[in-house]
């Protein structure tokens, strides 16, 4: 017999080992010997003082569970099969490269960046010596933007997809498989780099091809059709199939699709800053505690979200016991994003706070540029964070508090974010309809969360590619509607908001692309 059921364990109850089964058991009516609980679901309700573990169980008496998994991955030799061509290799790229595996299609995979060994050096250039490799960053080269910041996997998009697919293909390839059980699964930017790596082997293993520094540059299209396409050493590709899935800062293949004439759309998107807090602030307004939190609580989170003057204002990216770090992807802008660890271990807990921008109101002085006047409003938001950082990748910031009262600040609380902070007046220098919306955002935070509005946070700027500005069009069958063979993915074509969703949309891409 198979039960299934909520268990809800207190604080004190989590710490006693076997604590589960002793209430299942209990809750039955029968023996603790002979049953055995599965673990489905786990998460934490912290809203009022007394803080509770709540449990989805699966609880089997007298039989044990099935050691079958519930996906197989069946991945074919494709070394001699139809070639599937991706542009990309973050999470859309990869998952499309995957299924392609899965339906007997050859992937070749083209990524402008480097394997992720070789970011590392990249990355620590830039936050050590401010300088910004235009393939190779943050958001540039194997895993895209993911794999070194962060690797959440939380997703409100359960119907684009198998949400639970993508996280059995991450178990697959090394992720623990307590993601497949936390409320709000992460993997960390620590151990995303080795699941990518073994993503890479699957794909070389079965026959696909991934080529890294190699750069997309024209395309050729012949009877509204892709034919060809042309990269940066001179090489060009005959293509069938092509899935584009290069991210939503691969701003030169917006700029080449608009020089084509290839439609493309404005989009609605959302900038800001990034608040960072010490860790245990956090902590003490969501676990109610004061002092040090306890050992069996995880770093807490938050979310918060707000109307203002008809614009949303929200959290975005939330990093408990994590960093900030230097998001550019090229030189003469300042991009800020978050991250953390596997652990979540480090002292400070930073989010993006932005403000929604809505394209075809809030984007006037920007309308020469047509469809890409989203792009060029948030260009110029990073050249102005550039330019008041002090020309490096020193970001410009401001105590919470002064920022709201309007007002320089003085000194500046210590910091995640390895490039250094200059103080700066954001709340004069930030567009006013997204720097008004953003005081008043944080004033109501503050009452929402009594301490979140204090002198010792930081805002830092700017929160700049929460999402693309621009969208790729597509049609039915996921193809450009003008087009054959074109098909835009993941983030890079505005039909994602991170990574389960742009792995559930490079799969859905694979797909149609294999029909």
């Amino acid at each position: 017999m198979i039960r299934t059921f909520q268990l809800r364990v207190s604080l004190k109850e989590e710490s006693q080992e076997g604590i589960l089964s002793t209430k299942a058991a209990k809750y039955l009516g029968v023996a603790e010997k002979d049953i055995t609980v599965k673990v489905l679901r786990k998460s934490i309700d912290a809203r009022k003082p007394s803080i509770y573990f709540n449990y989805k169980l699966e609880v089997y008496l007298r039989e044990k569970p099935s050691e079958k998994p519930d996906y197989i991955f069946d991945y074919k030799d494709v070394s001699k099969a139809k070639e599937i061509h991706i542009i990309g290799f973050g999470p859309a790229g990869m998952w499309a490269a995957l299924r392609c595996l899965e339906l007997g299609f050859k992937p070749i995979v083209l990524e402008r960046g480097k394997n992720v060994q070789d970011r590392r050096r990249d990355i620590k250039a830039i936050n050590r010596d401010h300088i910004v490799g235009e393939d190779s960053n943050y958001c540039y080269g194997e895993g895209g933007a993911g794999t070194y910041s962060d690797g959440k996997l939380y997703t409100r998009s359960l119907k684009r997809g198998d949400v639970r697919r993508v996280f059995e293909s991450l178990v697959h390839h090394g992720a623990t498989e307590q993601i497949l059980i936390d409320a709000h699964p992460h993997i960390g930017t620590n151990k995303l780099p080795k699941i990518v790596e073994n993503i890479r082997e699957t794909i070389l293993k079965f026959g696909g091809e991934i080529h890294f520094n190699t750069r997309v540059v024209d395309f050729t299209i012949q009877n509204n059709a892709i034919k060809a396409i042309q990269l940066q050493n001179g090489q060009e590709m005959i293509v069938s199939k092509v899935i584009l899935a290069t991210g939503h800062s691969a701003r030169d293949i917006y700029y080449l699709l608009h020089k084509k004439e290839i439609a493309l759309e404005a989009k609605s998107f959302a900038m800001g800053v990034r608040v960072e807090h010490p860790q245990h602030i956090i902590d003490s307004i969501q676990y109610h505690c004061s002092g040090e939190r306890n050992e069996l609580l995880p770093a807490a989170s938050y979310s918060l979200v707000e109307q203002v003057k008809n614009r949303g204002v929200y959290s975005f990216c939330m990093c408990p016991g994590g960093f900030i770090v230097p998001a550019a992807t090229s030189a003469g802008e300042v991009v800020v994003n978050g991250m953390s660890p596997s652990k979540r271990n480090n002292l400070y807990a930073n989010s993006g706070i932005v403000v929604e921008i809505n394209a075809d109101e809030d984007l006037k002085k920007y309308e020469s540029h047509g469809v890409l006047k989203g792009l060029a409003f948030q260009m110029d938001l990073e050249r102005l964070a550039f330019t008041a950082g002090g020309r490096t990748q020193t970001a410009p910031a401001q105590r919470l508090t002064d920022f709201v009262e309007g007002k320089l600040s003085t000194d500046l609380n210590s910091s995640s974010y390895q490039p250094g902070l200059k103080s700066v007046p954001l709340h004069s220098l930030l567009p006013k309809f997204i720097g008004s919306r953003l005081r008043a955002g944080f004033a109501v935070f503050g009452e929402k969360m009594k301490g979140y509005y204090t002198s010792e946070a930081n805002i830092i700027g700017v929160e700049s590619r929460t999402s693309s500005p621009v969208n790729i069009p597509r049609n039915s069958t996921l193809e450009h509607p003008e087009i054959a063979g074109l098909f835009p993915c993941g983030e890079g074509g505005g039909y994602a908001g991170g990574i389960v969703s742009a792995a559930m949309d490079g799969e859905r891409c694979a797909e149609a692309a294999c029909h």
